[in-house]
Order: structure tokens, then C-alpha cells, then sequence
């Protein structure tokens, strides 16, 4: 099976994007980590499907897949910025805004005159149920009113317990505050939190530097694909629980190792707006 894959990435998180508004795409789980291997396929922490929509006002559907794993997974802000530049760039719109349903959500995307694009990411959920997050018999402490949870991490060099913020952007993110990300234990903590028990379908890991009120640096750990160079709703996540927790203003740029991403949010009962970068590598072909 020979298949067309256009290359893009947004601030450092890379993806292979699928055209399957033409004719049905159903690859499998072994095809799906093939693409997303970086030895012997094209490589890509996620893979996105672009799919026509059967909903009356929406332009697309979206499909993601872990690159590594090959698991269909809720959400990606920076995905979604490569998202509607691909379609603009290959004639499926000429639209400026475009609707996009995902597998489980509903999102707008405005492509901005100086190349970069507004993601309307929705509002953040807190609540643990659909998080999902299981905090009974923890005792939070509490800052300007927002919890932060005790986690007790443990591995063979010993007990961690970190406190940890709780919030999804569609999918599950658990945020802490580090003094300075260049030296903050990402690579052993992360998995831990990543796997702790009380998130029912893992969590992607946050570990966040306060900068200023309106500047802040951030390190991800994602679920299944490990410290990435950029996490869109990771960057929305942390920004959130930095404004709720009083740390940060509505207005943020986040510091990503792949590059700069701005988020604003104006509070409780207001969607998250991300804007950043997308961009094309290359285009190719791939039997699979």
C-alpha cells in the first residue's frame, strides 16, 4: 500500500498528515507505527487524518494517532495549527476559519496574516470525573481557591511526592511548578506521573518555570510518546493552572523547547486561545 503524507511541524512537535477526504484511509495499528517511526518510517510523535465532516457547519473531521503506539488519542493544539495549514495549503479550503470535530470535541482554527495560527481550544475542564483523576483520600492544598494534589511518586531510586495541578484540554494534564526546567528531573518523574495510578488513562506531564505574570518556560511529558519538543494543550494546561493558582496573568507566552507559543485565557466560562507556529518540511511518498 503506497500512501501520500505531507511532513509539518509546530514549534518542534512534528506530524504526518493524512488526506482521507478523497477516499476512506483505514490503516492499522502497525501501519499507523511504521509512519511514526523515526528509523524506518517518516517519523512523527502523532499522525493526523483529515477527514470530511457529515455535520452541518463543520468543514472537517480530524483523527490523531500516537505516532510511537499507533492509539487514536483526544487532542493536540499544535497538531491542530499544522492541521488547518495543510488544508489551505492543498486546496481543500480557502477558507481563513475553519470548524474541526475531533473524536471528541468541537474546534475553530483561524489562520493569522503573519503565517502563525489562533486555536480556539474550548473552555478547560476541572472536573475529575472527566479528567479522568482519582483523588480520594488525598488531602490538596489549596492556592487562591484551585487544588494542588500530592502525588507519591516511587521508583528504585525511591518516594517523590510532587503536588501536581489537575486539568483537561481534552485531554489529561497534570501540571508542577519547577524552579528551572533545564534541571528538573523530567526524565524520571515524568513517566512516573505520566503512569501513577489515580489517572485512569494516564496524564501528560507538565513541569512549569514562572518567568513573569506573562512569560512562563514549560517541559512535557506525553503519554505513550515520551518528553516532546512542544505540547500545545500542554502550554493551554499549565497556563491555566498558572492563572487559577495566581501565578500568571491572561496572557502568556510559553516557552517550549521547540519554540514560542502564546495562550490567553480570560478566565472561568472563556474558551483557551493558542497561537503559534505551522509549518510544511516536506512531502513524500511510502509503501506500508
Amino acid at each position: 500500500m503506497r500512501v501520500s503524507f505531507t511532513k509539518m511541524q509546530g514549534a518542534g512537535n512534528d506530524f504526518v498528515v493524512l488526506d482521507a477526504t478523497r477516499a476512506p484511509l483505514d490503516l492499522s495499528r502497525a501501519q499507523l507505527q511504521r509512519l511514526g517511526d523515526r528509523r524506518f518510517g517518516v517519523g512523527a510523535d502523532q499522525i493526523l487524518v483529515v477527514q470530511p465532516s457529515d455535520t452541518p457547519g463543520v468543514d472537517f473531521r480530524y483523527r490523531i494517532f500516537n505516532g510511537a503506539s499507533g492509539d487514536e488519542v483526544e487532542h493536540c493544539g499544535n497538531g491542530a495549527r499544522c492541521f488547518v495549514r495543510y488544508v489551505r495549503q492543498h486546496g481543500l479550503t480557502d477558507k481563513s476559519v475553519v470548524r474541526v470535530e475531533t473524536v471528541n470535541n468541537l474546534i475553530e482554527l483561524r489562520a493569522q496574516p503573519d503565517g502563525r495560527v489562533t486555536v480556539d481550544m474550548n473552555e478547560p475542564v476541572f472536573e475529575h470525573a472527566r479528567v479522568p483523576f482519582d483523588a480520594a483520600g488525598l488531602v490538596p492544598r489549596e492556592l487562591n481557591g484551585f487544588e494542588l494534589w500530592p502525588l507519591a511518586l516511587s521508583d528504585g531510586q525511591g518516594t517523590t511526592t510532587v503536588d501536581v495541578a489537575v486539568v483537561s484540554m481534552g485531554n489529561p494534564h497534570a501540571v508542577q511548578r519547577v524552579d528551572d526546567v533545564d534541571t528538573a528531573d523530567v526524565e524520571r518523574l515524568g513517566p512516573l506521573v505520566e503512569r501513577h495510578a489515580r489517572f485512569a488513562r494516564k496524564v501528560n506531564a507538565g513541569f512549569m518555570q514562572i518567568v513573569s505574570r506573562s512569560a512562563i518556560r514549560l517541559r512535557v511529558y506525553e503519554r505513550d510518546a515520551g518528553e516532546t519538543l512542544a505540547c500545545g494543550t500542554g502550554a493551554c494546561a499549565a497556563v491555566v493552572a498558572g492563572i487559577r493558582l495566581g501565578w500568571l496573568g491572561d496572557n502568556v507566552d510559553v516557552e517550549t523547547r521547540g519554540g514560542r507559543l502564546t495562550i490567553q485565557w480570560a478566565g472561568q466560562g472563556h474558551p483557551v486561545l493558542m497561537t503559534g507556529p505551522a509549518e510544511t518540511v516536506f512531502e513524500g511518498e511510502i509503501d506500508l
